[in-house]
């Protein structure tokens, strides 16, 4: 269990660092392509026009975990779908091209069923493993002076 532990946190680690490698290296070798403006202006237009996608997909959301509720249904899609989106927002809120491709791909509804179906099915696999019940029976024996005291 602890080397399970420590094994998720080097991957953690290793991909807060690899990430804005990834990012520096995809701006510079975009601007030398598009030039430095072009590229400055591509990440501002990307990030403006995702949040607001990001946006209407939210609303969209509610809606439709309103119409659940209203069905007396919960709605956990609506609710992995909004915590996918405003991951997705924030993604696309940090400046680089990786962070804008999986934001946009978060916010599309095909793709974010598909991302979410293979997260939560990864859950699912770890949870039977963990999620094993353990009953355990005794008996309460009430104190003679606690009884005096009430």
């Amino acid at each position: 269990m602890q080397s399970q532990i420590s094994r998720q946190m080097n991957a953690f680690f290793l991909l807060i660092i690899s990430i804005p490698l990834i990012e520096i290296y995809l701006m510079i070798k975009i601007g030398s392509m598009i030039g430095a403006f072009n590229t400055i202006f591509l990440i501002f237009f990307t990030a403006v026009t995702g949040i607001y996608f990001a946006k209407l997909a939210g609303l969209q959301t509610i809606r439709s975990g309103f119409n659940q509720l209203t069905k007396n249904e919960i709605p956990i899609y609506e609710i992995l779908s909004g915590a996918a989106l405003a991951f997705a927002a924030l993604l696309l809120i940090i400046p680089g091209f990786l962070t804008d491709l999986i934001g946009f791909l978060l916010i599309v509804p095909f793709t974010r069923k598909f991302i979410i179906l293979i997260m939560s099915s990864k859950f699912k696999k770890k949870n039977k493993v963990y999620n094993k019940e353990t009953i355990i029976e005794g008996s309460v024996d009430e104190d003679s002076n606690q009884k005096d005291k009430e």
